[in-house]
This record gives C-alpha cells, structure tokens and sequence, in this order.
C-alpha cells in the first residue's frame, strides 16, 4: 500500500513466521491519529504479534513497518528506545509489578524515559496523580496490586499506559476475565483516551461488545460521558472512525466498518460478530 505520511504506524506486507506457522502473513494498514481498529481472531491468528511487531519487541521477515513516521523494520533496541516511548501499551491482564505501589507502577514509564525528557519528582507527580484521576483511582496511590479488585489493577494499568500522554497506545485483551459492568467501565476510559487526547488506538479483544462500544459511542466531555455517535456521523474521518479486523492464521481476513462485519457470510468471520 502506497504510505500515508498522517500515519502513526504503517504495516507494508509485514510477514513473520514461528516455524511453520504464519504469525503474520502479507499484513497491511495504517492508523492515524483519533483511529480505532479493533482487531479480532481465534488464538493463535497473530493478534498479540501485531501489537508488538508495531513497536518492534518483534522484527519482521520480510515488508516494512513504520511508527511514527521512522521506519522500525530493522532498528537497533537503542534506535528504538524513543520512538517505543511514545507509544503506550496495556498489556494482557494489566501486567503490573506486585511489590511496587500504584503511584510506582504508574510512574515507571516516566522514570524510564530518557533524560533529555525526564521529568522532574514533581513533573511525575502530577502526571501520575492526573492519570490516575483520569481513571478514577487517585485514592489507591499508596495501595498494592494485590490490594485492588481485577477491574481496579486493569484501570491502574490504563493509567501506566496513557501517563506519557502518548499519541499511540496499544490495548492486548483489556477486558479479559472481567465481568460485562467492569468491562463496559474499561472501554468507556479507553474511549474517554482516545476522544480527550486524540490518541489512535490499536485494541485486541474477543468481545464484540467493546468494538460496538468504540464505533458507536464518544465521550463528551462537556457532559463528562459517553454519549451515541449521530447515524450520519459514523462514516466521517473526524469522528474518529473504528475499523475492524479478523485475524486467521496470522493474515487480515477482514477489515471494515462494524456495519460491514454484521453482513459478512463468511463462518469464521461470523464467529466474532454478536448474533
């Protein structure tokens, strides 16, 4: 695909193999600022490696990746140090560290920034503190992982992933293993994210419900919640539109709009969509 220069990352015919098996295969795309995709698959398909071949934790075997204008294919760790730093990662079950606080697990991105652009203790305080209000935890600051409920170390993870105020964070299974009520709360924050910031949003789910939740709802932040996108809306750049992608054996089988996904025939793409 021609290169968009708008985009955040690109995918050019970025393909990888694990053995035998494709984890990605001929994958192309490109996502801008205030974008959504929604990325669905059975196991296996080669969601999670998507996630982490876009900032490079894996290189390609052949086609070209770009993240934030700077092509990664073949990027030294050192090279890659900055431009990973601008992007945001919630990783699959909130990934927190056990023996560190709230205020510490949230401050790790800022601490590990380099120093050119490290802040100082009372820069990061208050990014941590902002953050966490963000997500409506600024009381469990002092507290530990083990002390919060799934939902609460899933929000604290949200807030580690958006405290760098990144225009790019990437979203592995936010709302694996938690109830519909606390699952709806995650999405409407990763909404709320990407409607107050304009950050671009690539977010691997099994729940049709949360791709539903991305295409037809905005935060508004006057009424401080999420409110319907108008019908005629739903087509238009500027209202942040939310694509969808079905993986298989590590290829986009799929890719369009939800309306789209509802109409497919086809028995695996079918799997993932809400009957």
């Amino acid at each position: 695909m021609p290169e968009d220069v708008d985009a955040l990352v690109q995918f050019d015919d970025v393909s990888t193999q694990f053995g035998e098996s494709w984890a990605l295969r001929d994958v192309s795309f490109g996502l801008r600022k205030s974008e959504t995709r929604i990325i669905f698959g059975a196991a296996g398909s080669g969601k999670t490696t998507l996630l982490k071949a876009a900032i490079g934790l894996i290189q390609p075997d052949s086609g070209k990746i770009c993240l934030f204008g700077e092509e990664i294919t073949n990027c030294s760790e050192r090279e890659l140090f900055p431009l990973r730093a601008k992007a945001g990662m919630l990783f699959q079950e909130g990934a927190l560290f056990d023996s560190l606080t709230v205020r510490e697990n949230v401050e790790y991105p800022l601490r590990n920034q380099q120093a050119e652009s490290r802040l100082s203790e009372e820069e990061m305080e208050h990014r941590v503190r902002e953050a966490l209000r963000f997500v409506e935890l600024e009381q469990t600051l002092d507290k530990l992982p083990a002390e919060l409920s799934g939902g609460m170390r899933r929000r604290v993870g949200i807030a580690r992933a958006i405290v760098t105020e990144p225009p790019l964070v990437l979203y592995d299974s936010p709302t694996a293993g938690l109830d519909p009520i606390t699952a709806n709360t995650i999405m409407a924050l990763i909404a709320k994210e990407r409607d107050v910031r304009q950050t671009a949003s690539l977010i691997v789910t099994h729940r049709f419900q949360d791709g539903e939740l991305m295409a037809d709802f905005r935060y508004d932040a006057g009424a401080e919640e999420l409110v319907p996108v108008p019908e005629a809306g739903k087509d238009d750049r500027e209202c942040a539109p939310t694509q969808f992608f079905v993986m298989k054996e590590g290829e986009i089988v799929f890719s369009g709009s939800r309306e789209q996904l509802n109409q497919t025939t086809d028995p695996y793409i079918r799997r993932f969509v809400k009957h």
